[in-house]
């Protein structure tokens, strides 16, 4: 043979064991090594605990992160980097333990003082942290996310090596709950030291969870491996997790059913019946604490001061209508601004859930009258929404439900999410506008307090010291029961204002391949990877 057909020869073999080792796990990756391919949807924007916003960048730092608290495979509250905590009686104080055996993906023990520096680098205005309020209740936090105070005043503090305290300034009920966020995740600061806002690249990026970033292809493929100084490694099954850059329904589908990812991470409206059909036992539908909304801009006309007109608006759409025909996949007709499902809530809904249709039209049409509307003077609004097929099929739904029962004239206004976003916060030239929101945390505080007056979420520019204040009340009482009454009473008063229109709400929505097991349904949608593992027999 000569030396040209050997090196083609050589040549050829690389390429064919390279696209092997480029071929997803289907029988659970052999003896040797157990691959998860997963989608996370769009491209995470960091992986810098502070700096990551969306709900893509969370699916992989749940992964290679791990904060003091964390949840099982079915959503209950659990230990985490901590093994045990002690709450003080007034609640103010919490203690915890770190496990002595957990470490960083260095090897170097996870300190309380790591736990430290985390915290105040989350409050510290210079980070400018999106989650920063994740610990506006801790003593001095807000003070210092302002400007006031410097972040070494925050009320945390390492009492030893493996003990942590964080003072409140108020009882915070769901404290526990929020500590599984990945904002509050420890950060390594001598990575931070050597390789500053470079630290969370691969290569970099020291982590405490199950994984560690091996390499990150942008927008295609960011790829885990299993660390091996993770306390609890031994419990976990799968030694290598491909995070698939897939922002498309349609092509994520297509890389399913092509065996070439386990888990998607939605499933296609257009799609929706036939995979039901055909694939009935891999679909994976379930209710999520998570609402989709139509705000209405209450600082300009002519919204201002018109309750009679958000509350005829808001009756003339047929929730059901969008929910049956235009989105249908689950999704569950919404008359409160709490879902179900939320932990320890029992809920309100608007007065008008229990009428017919027919009542809610009459009832709609004496209301938009006596906003100062008629036929011979309609309401002439602009709808504002994010380019999406299925946010422009609900727009149009809406205005021809308030063309048909009130005689709305209604314009629809398509922006890319960053401009409908920044004009939804400036409340120039909004009136109404689509949007949605997803609990961090399992309590109702999680949605009702994006309602208080100030709250940079409150894009309606709500503003009522009736629900302020009980918001205030329910926060100080330490009475579980009484807390949720006050809560309650909170929802009442936001609903009978009806300064946003609940419309559905939404349903987790994944395709689970027979080999995956280990996956189990949950209200917040969290699914680990290190909760899974791949059957090599199916």
């Amino acid at each position: 043979m000569t030396k040209t057909k050997l090196v083609g020869w050589i040549a050829t073999l690389a390429l064919v064991a390279l696209a092997v080792l480029s071929l997803p796990s289907c029988d659970g990756g052999g003896a040797s090594e157990s691959i998860l391919n997963r989608s996370v949807g769009a491209e995470p924007e960091s992986l810098d605990v502070h700096a990551a916003r969306s709900v893509n960048a969370a699916i992989v730092l749940r992964d290679i992160g791990e904060g003091l608290t964390g949840y099982t495979a079915g959503g209950e509250l659990i230990a985490a980097a901590a093994e045990s905590w002690q709450v003080s009686e007034d609640g103010l104080e919490y203690r915890f333990a770190l496990r002595p055996e957990a470490r960083w993906s260095n090897g170097e023990p996870v300190l309380a003082e790591h736990f430290v520096y985390s915290f105040r680098r989350l409050v510290n205005p210079e980070t400018a942290a999106f989650y920063a309020n994740f610990l506006g209740d801790v003593v001095n936090a807000n003070a210092i996310t302002a400007g006031d105070m410097p972040p070494d005043s925050l009320g945390v503090e390492a009492a030893g090596p493996l003990e942590l305290v964080v003072r409140l300034e108020q009882p915070v009920p769901y404290f526990l709950s929020l500590l599984t966020h990945n904002s509050t995740f420890p950060v390594h600061p001598a990575s931070i030291d050597e390789h500053g806002a470079s630290f969370a690249r691969a290569g970099n990026l020291v982590s405490n969870g199950p994984y560690k970033l091996d390499s990150w292809d942008i927008g295609a493929l960011i790829t885990l491996s299993r660390n091996e100084h993770y306390w609890n490694n031994d419990n976990t099954a799968i030694d290598v997790v491909r995070h698939h850059v897939l922002p498309e329904p349609g092509a994520e589908l297509n890389r399913y059913r092509a065996g070439e990812i386990h888990i998607t991470e939605t499933v296609p409206t257009e799609s929706f019946a036939q995979i039901r059909e055909e694939r009935p036992d891999e679909l994976r539908i379930a209710p999520v604490i998570n609402v989709y909304y139509y705000g209405l801009n209450l600082t300009k006309p002519p919204f201002k001061d018109n309750r009679p007109l958000r509350e005829a608006l808001s009756m003339a759409i047929d929730r059901e209508t969008i929910t049956e025909v235009v989105t249908g996949r689950g999704e569950q007709p919404a008359y409160s601004w709490v879902p179900p499902g939320v932990e320890g809530y029992g809920g309100m809904t608007v007065g008008f859930e229990s009428m017919t249709r027919d009542e809610r039209h009459a009832t709609a049409r004496r209301l938009y009258r006596e906003a100062g509307y008629s036929e011979d003077n309609p309401l002439q609004v602009e709808i504002r929404y994010n380019t999406s097929d299925t946010h422009r099929q609900i727009a149009l739904a809406i205005q021809a439900m308030w063309a048909d029962v009130l005689g709305v004239e209604t314009t629809l206004i398509n922006e890319e999410f960053r401009v409908l976003l920044s004009n939804m916060r400036a409340r120039e030239v909004t009136q109404a506008f689509r949007s949605s929101w997803s609990g961090d945390y399992n309590d109702a505080n999680a949605f009702l307090s994006i309602m208080e007056s100030g709250n940079q979420w409150n894009l309606p520019g709500y503003a009522s010291e009736e629900f302020d204040s009980l918001l205030a009340r329910a926060a100080a009482h330490p009475d579980p029961r009484q807390r949720q009454l006050l809560l309650e009473e909170a929802e009442r008063v936001l609903l009978s204002d009806h300064p946003v229109i609940p419309i559905y709400f939404y349903v987790s929505k994944h395709l689970v391949s027979p080999e995956v097991e280990g996956w189990q349904d949950n209200v917040l949608d969290y699914h680990y990877s290190h909760h899974l593992s791949l059957n090599a027999d199916d």
